[in-house]
C-alpha cells in the first residue's frame, strides 16, 4: 500500500493559488502570485530537499502543464522530478512528450494506484484534485506549509469542505520568518467531547 502525501504551500486563510510567482496563476483576476517568496531560511531549505527525495507524482492537468513546461529543462535542481513516475489526473489529455508519465481519470484508478508496490506518492499543487482526494479520504498526510500572510481571495485549500477526519501531528517546524511547517498523519474518526474536560 503506498500513501498519498499533500505537500501544499497555504497562507493563514487557506489561499493555495500561485505561491510560486506573478504569472503562475492568474485565474479568477487573483494578484497575489508569488506570496510564498521571502519566507524561507536554513530550516525550510533543509525541509525542502527532503520533499525533493524520489518520489511519485499525483498531479492535476493544469499543475502538470506548468511543470511540464518548465522541469524537463531545470532537472538538474530536482532530478527526482523528471526519473519519478507523473500521475496526470485529467478528462481531456491523454499522452505526453514528458518522461515517465501517465495518465488516470477515475478515483478508482487512485484508489488502485495506492494498492500498488512503490514509491510514496506525493501530491503538490493540483487544489482541485486534492478536494477529490480529501473527499474520497484518500489523503495520508498533510504536509502543510503556513504562511504568515492573509490574502482574503483566491483558491483555498478546503474549498469545498471535506469529510470529518482527525490527524495525528507527526512533526512541526517554525522558521525564522514565522514559516509554521506541519505534518499531519489521518487518524481515523473525529472525537468529540466537552471542551477542557
Amino acid at each position: 500500500m503506498r500513501q498519498i502525501t499533500v505537500i501544499s504551500m497555504i497562507t493563514l486563510d487557506g489561499v493555495i493559488q500561485g505561491p510560486g510567482g506573478p504569472e503562475e496563476d492568474k485565474s479568477n483576476g487573483f494578484e497575489w502570485g508569488g506570496w510564498a517568496a521571502g519566507y524561507d531560511d536554513e530550516l525550510s531549505d533543509k525541509i525542502l530537499m527532503e520533499e525533493l527525495k524520489p518520489a511519485s507524482y499525483l498531479l492535476g492537468r493544469r499543475t502538470f502543464e506548468i511543470w511540464e513546461a518548465y522541469w524537463p529543462k531545470h532537472g538538474e535542481y530536482w532530478p527526482a522530478i523528471n526519473e519519478g513516475v507523473k500521475y496526470v489526473f485529467s478528462n481531456s489529455r491523454t499522452s505526453s512528450d514528458w518522461q515517465n508519465t501517465a495518465f488516470i481519470n477515475s478515483v478508482e484508478e487512485i484508489k488502485q494506484l495506492k494498492k500498488t508496490e512503490g514509491l510514496p506518492i506525493h501530491v503538490w499543487g493540483s487544489g482541485e484534485l486534492i478536494q477529490l482526494l480529501l473527499e474520497n479520504d484518500l489523503v495520508d498526510e498533510l504536509r502543510l506549509k503556513i504562511f504568515p500572510i492573509t490574502l482574503g481571495k483566491g483558491k483555498k485549500l478546503f474549498q469545498n469542505g471535506a469529510i470529518p477526519a482527525a490527524f495525528n501531528l507527526k512533526e512541526s517546524f517554525t522558521n525564522t520568518k514565522g514559516l509554521v511547517i506541519l505534518n499531519l498523519e489521518r487518524a481515523g474518526k473525529v472525537k468529540t467531547g466537552i471542551a477542557g474536560a
